[in-house]
């Protein structure tokens, strides 16, 4: 947005050295309406409109009022209609993040239905003010086309997802290659690794987004530039703000998180657009807001497989769902993931599955007394700890006679468990089903040493209360 505000402001020797700046002849100087919506948390509609307000304002200190403009849409078409009369030329318009009031208030129905109203209002002046803008450009999460909010600006293209356009919200592998072999050497040196070993890490970490069903992987540029200039890898995306609202709907709607991770189908109609039952269906928005990406789109049936882009995605937000399902693991710091981890790693299964259960106990009893007591919920609960470990977890794994609750996989041992509430089965019968369903076979020739768990979960007790292993 300061790109574009810079070029329609006329300023070229901002542009030296790059490609416009021959591209370019005339360099006009245009009015700029430069509207964002970062200013607020939007709690209250009081916040809403003081915001609104903040930008008008700005601009009439420029362009002048009139005492008959009393609502923000009288007052933009005047602010318009007066610049381009004064500088007798057209207006740019560009509004940053158009849909913070939105999004920031999907958990709220009467103050989103407010501000939505108000915002129709708003931006359909750039309908009716169309014959003197030049220019208008909005970004923001997602595209509530079907509340209404765009329904009088039907003449605005959306590039989201064109393949023209994928590739201005990131840095290439190629820019990245080309214009950092300054910082890569630096951060390779800090690190102690060869910079193709640094190559390997910030892509693992930091690539992936694909915003068109065929483009190139894009790196998120707030978390390389970081890693850069820190010369650490961390999950500074996450730093900046946590989905709060997002995990609170999954939580609410019992969503299996392993989904997210196996691969989740949408329509290509679904993946645009923002829709009233978000609740039921919050994979859109998972989608809009960054946390998913496309990973494979099929032609045939018009539909996309979607994903975790990155590890700083996939690990960020698991970390955020944590507190959500487990809130005592956010203040005890005796439940630390290297006491799980070292556990594991030396085959003490029992030091391992005593700290899981140690680990369920935490959990209040008055969240856990609202939960659906199912052997997803304690799956997804051990999913979400052993990934955090960072050990390499599936969970619901597939084979020839049926699904393998999880599989962990460690240096020298593959681990295979089957849960069982203790009101549907044993300890016990769960381990005859690993049995009997070879859930082993496909490991066999890994080389690895193999080792089935069975385990017992208990209402009465909360949490893990029994489990046996075998060494094969």
């Amino acid at each position: 947005m300061s790109a574009l505000k810079a070029y329609f402001l006329g300023k070229k020797e901002l542009f030296d050295g790059l490609a416009i700046a021959g591209l370019e002849k005339d360099w006009i100087e245009y009015p700029v309406f430069h509207l964002d919506f970062n200013l607020e948390g939007y709690t209250t509609l009081s916040s809403f409109q003081y915001a609104l307000d903040a930008n008008l304002v700005e601009l009439e200190a420029q362009w002048g009022s009139v005492e008959r403009e009393k609502t923000p849409a009288l007052r933009l078409n005047g602010l318009i209609r007066r610049a381009s009369k004064q500088t007798g030329k057209k207006v740019v318009v560009l509004v940053d993040e158009y849909d913070k009031p939105l999004v920031n208030t999907l958990d709220n129905d009467t103050l989103n239905k407010s501000i939505r109203d108000t915002l129709k209002g708003f931006y359909g002046v750039l309908k009716s003010a169309d014959a003197y803008l030049r220019f208008v450009f909005l970004t923001g999460v997602t595209k509530f086309s079907k509340v209404s909010v765009f329904n009088d600006l039907n003449h605005l293209v959306d590039i989201s997802m064109d393949n023209d356009f994928a590739g201005i919200c990131g840095i290439s592998e190629t820019e990245l290659t080309q214009y950092f072999q300054p910082e890569i050497k630096a951060l390779a040196e800090e690190n102690e690794h060869s910079c193709d070993e640094t190559l390997a890490e910030l892509k693992k970490h930091y690539n992936g987004y694909h915003f068109a069903r065929k483009s190139e992987g894009m790196y998120n540029p707030f978390s390389l530039l970081n890693t850069f200039q820190k010369r650490c890898f961390k999950d500074y995306w996450f730093e900046t703000g946590t989905p709060t609202f997002l995990v609170q709907i999954l939580k609410n709607i019992n969503y299996n998180i392993p989904n997210l991770e196996n691969g989740v189908i949408i329509s290509a109609k679904s993946i645009t657009d923002y829709k009233a039952e978000y609740y039921n269906n919050p994979i859109p928005l998972l989608y809009q807001s960054g946390y998913l990406t496309i990973k494979n789109y099929d032609r045939e049936y018009d539909e996309y497989t979607l994903g975790f882009p990155n590890e700083e995605v996939k690990y960020g937000f698991l970390d955020n769902l944590l507190p959500a399902y487990a809130p005592q693991y956010a203040v005890r710091q005796e439940f630390s993931a290297s006491s799980f981890i070292k556990a594991l790693r030396a085959g003490d299964i029992d030091g391992f599955m005593n700290s899981m259960r140690a680990f369920y106990a935490s959990i209040p009893y008055d969240m856990m007394k609202n939960e659906t007591k199912s052997e997803q919920y304690y799956q997804f609960i051990f999913y979400l700890l052993v990934t955090l470990m960072g050990q390499f977890v599936q969970t619901e794994v597939k084979t020839s006679a049926g699904r393998a609750d999880a599989v962990i996989k460690t240096a020298d041992t593959i681990y295979v468990f089957e849960f069982k509430m203790a009101n549907h089965g044993t300890a016990e019968q769960a381990l005859e089903q690993i049995n009997s369903k070879d859930y082993l076979i496909p490991y066999t020739a890994d080389g690895r040493k193999l080792v089935k768990i069975g385990a017992e979960f208990s209402e009465q007790e909360r949490g893990l209360s029994r489990w046996i292993d075998v060494k094969e």
